[in-house]
């Protein structure tokens, strides 16, 4: 896996507009349905996006946020948490795209943005 480009994997609460978008653009974007993870425990989503060399992009602020705090503090580490404002998938693409072209996969792990 390269340490280049983010890989994202969309929580359940994002829209699913917005992977072909980014598809669209050339990046690697896997919804929780299309991973057959719909219905899944936050933890198991992270664990899942973690286990894929994902970062997970969600709307869910708060847990996500304890979960990257329990990560840190058990010594695992993580692909990067991309944690979106609710507003509509053209604004969170471009928002997305703005980090997507600035940041590497390397210099994601472990951060919450």
């Amino acid at each position: 896996m390269s340490d280049l480009f983010i890989r994202l994997y969309l929580d359940e609460d994002v829209s699913v507009v917005l992977a072909p978008m980014l598809r669209a653009r050339g990046f690697d974007a896997l919804t929780t349905g299309e991973a057959g993870n719909r219905a899944g425990r936050d933890d198991e989503q992270l664990a899942f996006a973690t286990q894929s060399g994902r970062s997970i992009v969600t709307h869910n602020r708060v847990d996500l946020e304890k979960l990257a705090a329990d990560y840190l503090a058990s010594g695992q580490s993580h692909h990067g948490i991309f944690i979106a404002v609710l507003r509509p998938p053209r604004e969170i693409l471009l928002r997305l795209l703005k980090i997507l072209d600035d940041v590497t996969a390397a210099e994601m792990k472990d951060q919450v943005r």
